[in-house]
């Protein structure tokens, strides 16, 4: 026995062994140390301060992700609900770039990855009664609290305009929304789901099925699990009235048999454009169709397009007649009611045999592509990404691990041989480098829909900026005319300027069939939520001669390899002549 134990000591004298005994014990006492630090916190949240509150996380990451220490070290504000706001912003740009960009743009890229696995506790437990018991329906918000009800997916009644936000999601935020759309009712479902209507859901559920807390707003109730926490909204649309946009889009010939063409219609002396806007609202038609008193509402079709206008001069004549029964051609407005005949979107029922990317160098136009793709397809895309700001704003797919192949592509700005041969084929969309390089600098200084300043483009931060991503425009296409299997050459330009042909054309890629009158319903949809709000108009001259000269031999570069792959060529307008 003494002899055993005498061997035993020895072993446990060996250097390796007590190395590793030591590392052991290190490790055990940063866990300790862990769990302690993650007691307090929730100790913290206990007494009033949720999770998302007690880590510095920036706003638009929380609960969906994994986040870049480097942004927690420097948090920013996240987006602000709904419509018309900024996005995530992120860290300064000397944080993520340096002219080497050879070795350092692909790594800046892999830091997008944040792959989500779960979310915080706060999200996944079931709420308890006692916290039901606390909720109220009449917090800071007007509209009266109509009930509780079902929720199918399949058969919503509140399908005129939908919004997402995990993290900021009120029941006055949703209100607001609605409102200024002219709809009636705001319905709020699983805490962060915000949908809009002018009809009640048809079958009512018990009040405690509504049991999820809103996400920005705590105690207070925003639907549940298939189940809506319906909002009245009459007060608010008093004064969203005077904020209605009722765009103007033109005159045109009408057709032969306009009640045939349109669903709703209205006879009305003295008829005015407010009084026609106001009936196709509360009908839910994006469409008011004026023909001297008569008032018609619908959608744009293919009897009725809205692609051929006519002379302006031609309506006038028509509208100050009392009668325009034998009228020819009818003045067309847009409500800010929104066409839903192409919101409906789904993950792919079975994984696609073919792994579709859609590439594109940062600020060409992606996230406006797979707008105009979802909603044309109907199918959710992807991005090798994560974006939490995206996914707010609908781009369900930015959650989605994107080599589920549960999407119908996948959105990706990589380049080089390893990534670009993981992918099928690919939509490749090219957009003129002076405008991708000026979106790109912008979003990363002011969000997706803001815009750097003054101050930003006067820095030496800018010529960093060029000199580094110049080069990768270039690089990102000729890799992908290089090393892609099956390409589709899109250019933003024609994208833009011929939307229906060149949106079939990817559609037709992708292998999916679709109807005219959903390209059309897409194209009355077209500007999605991340336009920024018209072109900012800056008082000198952002590109020097230097710079200039650097891009364009970039171009003519990008534009020869096009045409040696038999490829259509850059757009004349941006080519160096």
């Amino acid at each position: 026995m003494a002899k055993a134990f005498f061997r035993l000591q020895k072993f446990l004298r060996r250097t390796q062994f007590l190395l590793f005994f030591l590392t052991a014990a290190y490790l055990m006492a940063g866990s300790l140390l862990l769990l302690q630090r993650t007691h307090l916190v929730i100790q913290q949240g206990s007494r009033g301060t949720t999770a998302n509150q007690a880590l510095p996380v920036p706003a638009g990451m929380a609960g969906v992700g994994i986040v870049d220490p480097r942004m927690l070290q420097n948090p920013r504000p996240g987006p602000r609900l709904l419509v018309g706001t900024d996005a995530m912003q992120e860290p300064a740009l000397d944080q993520w770039h340096s002219p080497r960009w050879l070795v350092s743009r692909n790594s800046e890229l892999r830091q997008l990855r944040r792959r989500w696995f779960h979310r915080f506790i706060s999200d996944q437990e079931p709420m308890q009664t006692a916290g039901l018991k606390a909720m109220k329906h009449t917090a800071e918000h007007k509209g009266a609290y109509m009930g509780c009800f079902r929720d199918d997916s399949r058969e919503r009644t509140l399908k005129g305009a939908v919004f997402y936000d995990l993290r900021k999601m009120t029941v006055a935020h949703c209100q607001e929304a609605c409102a200024e759309r002219s709809y009636t009712y705001a319905g709020l479902a699983y805490g962060a789901e915000c949908y809009c209507g002018n009809k009640l859901p048809a079958t009512a559920s018990k009040p405690e099925e509504c049991n999820s807390e809103c996400k920005g707003e705590k105690g207070s109730v925003c639907g549940g699990v298939n189940r809506l926490s319906v909002y009245r909204v009459e007060e608010l649309r008093a004064g969203a009235r005077r904020r209605r946009n009722v765009i103007y889009r033109g005159c045109f010939r009408a057709p032969e048999n306009l009640t045939d063409t349109f669903p709703a219609s209205l006879i009305q002396p003295n008829l005015t454009v407010e009084m026609c806007s106001e009936f196709c609202c509360k009908k839910e038609f994006p469409l008011a169709v004026i023909r001297g008193w008569e008032c018609y509402c619908g959608y744009p079709t293919g009897r009725f397009s809205l692609h051929d206008g006519a002379d302006v001069l031609l309506c006038s004549r028509m509208h100050n007649a009392s009668s325009a029964a034998e009228g020819k051609y009818c003045l067309v407005y847009q409500t800010p009611v929104q066409d839903t005949r192409c919101t409906d979107r789904k993950f792919l029922t079975t994984k696609s045999k073919v792994f579709v990317a859609l590439s594109s160098f940062p600020g060409a136009g992606n996230t406006w592509a797979r707008h105009l793709i979802e909603h044309a397809t109907g199918y959710y895309t992807g991005s090798y990404y994560f974006d939490g700001a995206l996914y707010n704003k609908g781009f369900k797919g930015e959650k989605d691990h994107w080599r589920s192949r549960r999407t119908i592509c996948v959105k990706t700005h990589e380049s080089g041989k390893t990534e670009i041969e993981m992918f099928d084929s690919a939509i490749l969309l090219i957009r003129n480098p002076y405008k991708s390089l000026m979106a790109e600098f912008n979003r990363k200084y002011a969000g997706h829909l803001g815009y750097a300043t003054d101050r930003n483009w006067k820095s030496k931060e800018w010529p960093d900026f060029v000199n580094s991503y110049a080069s990768w425009w270039a690089s990102h296409v000729l890799d992908w005319l290089k090393y892609g299997k099956r390409l589709l050459v899109i250019h933003y330009e024609d994208l833009k300027r011929s939307l229906i042909p060149k949106l079939k054309e990817m559609v037709e890629f992708l292998n999916v069939t679709v109807t005219q009158d959903r390209l059309l319903c897409v194209e009355n949809n077209r500007d999605g939520n991340f336009k920024r709000s018209g072109a900012k108009q800056k008082d000198f001259e952002p590109f020097t001669q230097e710079m200039k000269d650097l891009i364009d031999r970039y171009i003519l570069t990008v534009d020869e390899a096009l045409r040696v792959r038999n490829f259509t060529g850059l757009p004349r307008e941006y080519v160096p002549r």
